[in-house]
């Protein structure tokens, strides 16, 4: 019997449209906490529970980016391409960019099929610290 990889259908209920709905006007990483609260001061009705299952189903579908912080919060963004990719995160701010890496992805095929391994996925986080922060860090000094 062969295995699919297909993803089970998502209800479109009036939660998932609102998260949805919120964080695809956003244009920066956010947390769900700070979701849920620009949900709230909104008006809008969504459990912070909810706000995380539907995160969690999003991120899933490759719907949102999702990036860890230093501190090893999750952080979510409305996805800017459509396939697997990566990120330049800046450790201080957190604003992103996103890196296309076809050399990562052949590397990380060839290595699975080396060990025998199918269906090979990775996850690369890339940090540093933007100019912008940079900018102002000296500009302390």
């Amino acid at each position: 019997m062969a295995e699919t990889s297909a993803k089970p259908e998502v209800r479109n209920t009036k939660q998932r449209r609102t998260v949805k709905a919120t964080i695809d006007g956003l244009e920066d990483f956010i947390s769900a906490q700070d979701l849920h609260q620009l949900m709230l001061s909104r008006g809008e009705s969504v459990s912070l529970a909810t706000t995380y299952r539907i995160l969690q189903s999003l991120a899933e579908h490759n719907e949102v980016d999702v990036l860890k912080t230093a501190d090893g919060e999750a952080i979510y963004r409305k996805c800017q391409v459509e396939h697997h990719h990566h990120h330049l995160l800046c450790r201080s701010c957190g604003a992103a960019e996103e890196l296309e890496v076809p050399d990562l992805e052949e590397w990380a095929s060839e290595i699975g099929a080396k060990f025998g391994f199918s269906d090979v996925q990775h996850v690369i986080e890339v940090t540093g610290i933007c100019s912008n922060c940079r900018a102002k860090e000296k500009g302390r000094s």
